[in-house]
């Protein structure tokens, strides 16, 4: 259906004898800021491995904007996986023409204004950023895609508050303009609350809570105050 962006059924996937994803069942409105919440180890990559097709499910289903996961969703498909790097040896103005010519959907003058937000240069080099910088990099790449789904996995982690603070306005402004379904993992609630419409808590490879954000804060409190009941 068009107003679903990702259908799991009856998930399993298990490494080396634990499960990560354990009858992992979810159905995700597609156009909204998806939070994908929960502790280390939750499954929260590995769910998101599975979108992109580099993790296949042992049993069950997963269908990414209509489709099983493979050649023709990846073209459609920008995502950030955890601790991504970049490579050292090349400026922020030579990113930007590898991501020109090699990832489909690539908007050379928005990743330019996406800098902007970012406090970087296009002549800076990558060797020697910060944890921070090289984070913005990173997500600037990402986010400059226009195609249908985004997926970041945790883009705040490990980095300073000034850096986190410009990715959330980089992310609003990108989200502005953009018909596309966003899926972000992070355990930084507080400061990102107001980017969702909808929101997922996962618990030991199952979800344990999903819904519109709106009715969720209204029925139960902030995002926020619901992790800490569901996981404190």
């Amino acid at each position: 259906m068009k107003d679903v962006a990702v259908q799991c059924d009856s998930l399993i996937k298990t490494y080396g004898g634990k499960r990560a994803l354990n009858g992992f069942t979810l159905s995700l409105p597609a156009n909204r800021v998806t939070a994908v919440l929960g502790p280390n180890g939750a499954g929260k990559s590995t769910f998101f491995r599975m979108l992109t097709g580099l993790t296949a499910p042992d049993s069950g289903s997963v269908r990414v904007l209509g489709h099983a996961p493979g050649w023709r969703t990846n073209r459609q498909i920008a995502y950030l996986p955890d601790r991504a790097r970049w490579y050292g040896n090349q400026t922020v103005a030579e990113a930007l023409d590898w991501g020109a010519k090699l990832l489909p959907g690539f908007d050379r003058p928005r990743a330019e204004q996406l800098l902007r937000y970012m406090d970087l240069e296009l002549q800076m080099p990558a060797e020697g950023m910060s944890r921070g910088q090289e984070a913005r990099l990173m997500l600037t790449l990402c986010i400059a895609r226009d195609v249908p789904l985004l997926v970041l996995d945790e883009p705040f982690a490990g980095i300073d508050l000034i850096s986190r603070e410009r990715i959330v306005s980089a992310l609003i402004d990108n989200m502005s303009d953009r018909e596309q379904t966003v899926l972000i993992s992070t355990h930084e609630i507080v400061e990102t609350e107001g980017l969702f419409d909808y929101a997922v808590f996962l618990e030991n490879g199952r979800v344990a809570l999903a819904g519109e954000t709106e009715e969720l804060r209204r029925e139960r409190g902030s995002l926020e105050m619901l992790y800490r009941k569901l996981f404190g």
